[in-house]
């Protein structure tokens, strides 16, 4: 079975020792040492000042809104895994809908007809870790006085000229799910723009416990464990190969696949390679062809948040043109560091017999 995506695991006789370690002296959780180190090597790999690690993004994206103060309504995309939308839910927060670029980026230029008096955030993703337009979105916020809060889920690694798009807004939240360029099988960061906020982010996620007599916040519990920090710390290792494999592979989709509409990256950006979407007519009988053939691709996203039961009645999902298009006719490829040269011979042969002959560009 040829899966969308497979974790990179670190090799186990090379953790043992840490494992043992951890085994021996009883400390597993609640900020050891594996974790505050997992935090430095962390802010030197991706160039950031403010991290801290949590056990997933959601929590991660739940405790942004809450260390911000998020209230009311918030400006967001419906083109999304289902947390980014779930997270305002969570926190009686409403979510306000905008279209899309042709890629799934929210459109800067729609934003700011959707600002009320109610409106406290913005909420872009990164949609396959293509950078949203900073820019634009700051310029926007600031008009405003809102708050800018990037689901940067998919943007591990991620960098403009250079620059980390990670310090981009208030806060950006990254995911480390297994599914990931890089993962701690279940994990997260939130990346604050001063230590001040960090500090807020770092109590929050411990219950608001300042010390043994003293709880200041209404806090959850969001904190990464010993075992987990040691994967990242041992993936952190072998990130910048896996990534190299990665484009590697990403290339020979781009290059095979230029018939049909595929991901533009600019050339100012540090990739990491981390999707492949293709964009074509007949999506659903690619993945049922390709299924029945062992391989897996996913409609990373599909359905349209805006289109779920519980969002559908919102006003601001009408008028999702770009969103709704890109969403009816995606699919993600298979692609991860070993994934075999055959294995992508007939996933792009596949393609190519079964798709209709005349593809729409965008």
């Amino acid at each position: 079975m040829i899966t969308v995506t497979k974790p990179t695991l670190p090799n186990l006789s090379e953790i043992l020792p840490e494992l043992e370690d951890v085994w021996s002296s009883g400390f597993v959780t609640n900020n050891g040492n594996y974790v505050r180190q997992f935090e430095i090597e962390l802010s030197n790999y991706l160039d950031v000042s403010n991290i801290s690690v949590v056990s997933n993004a959601t929590n991660g994206l739940l405790l942004a809104l809450k260390a911000l103060n998020i209230t009311g309504e918030v400006i967001t995309s419906p083109y999304s895994f289902v947390a980014t939308t779930h997270v305002l839910s969570w926190l009686n927060l409403k979510p306000v809908f905008v279209d899309t670029d042709k890629f799934g980026n929210i459109d800067p230029d729609k934003i700011e007809s959707a600002i009320t008096e109610k409106t406290t955030a913005i909420l872009p993703i990164h949609v396959y870790g293509r950078p949203c337009d900073m820019e634009k979105i700051s310029g926007i916020a600031e008009k405003h006085n809102l708050k800018v809060i990037y689901d940067a889920a998919h943007a591990f690694g991620v960098s403009v000229n250079q620059e980390s798009i990670l310090n981009a807004g208030d806060i950006s939240v990254l995911s480390f799910h297994a599914t990931k360029v890089f993962n701690t099988l279940e994990g997260g960061a939130v990346v604050c723009k001063d230590k001040e906020l960090k500090k807020k982010i770092d109590l929050l996620r411990n219950f608001g416990i300042e010390d043994e007599e003293t709880v200041s916040e209404c806090g959850i519990n969001c904190k990464l464990d010993e075992l987990r920090a040691i994967i990242g710390l041992n993936n952190l290792k072998t990130i910048d190969k896996d990534i190299k494999k990665r484009k590697i592979i990403f290339d020979k989709y781009k290059s095979e696949l230029s018939d049909f509409e595929t991901l533009e990256i600019p050339k100012n950006v540090q990739f990491n390679y981390g999707y492949f979407p293709i964009f074509i007519n007949n999506r659903d009988k690619i993945y049922d062809v390709l299924k029945d053939n062992g391989i897996l691709a996913r409609k990373y996203f599909y359905p349209l948040i805006s289109n779920l039961p519980m969002y559908s009645g919102l006003k601001s999902s009408k008028n999702l043109l770009n969103a709704n298009k890109i969403s009816e006719s995606v699919l993600c490829l298979p692609i991860y560091p070993n994934l075999k040269f055959e294995e992508q011979n007939l996933i792009i042969k596949l393609i190519k017999q079964h798709s209709d002959t005349v593809q729409q560009k965008f």
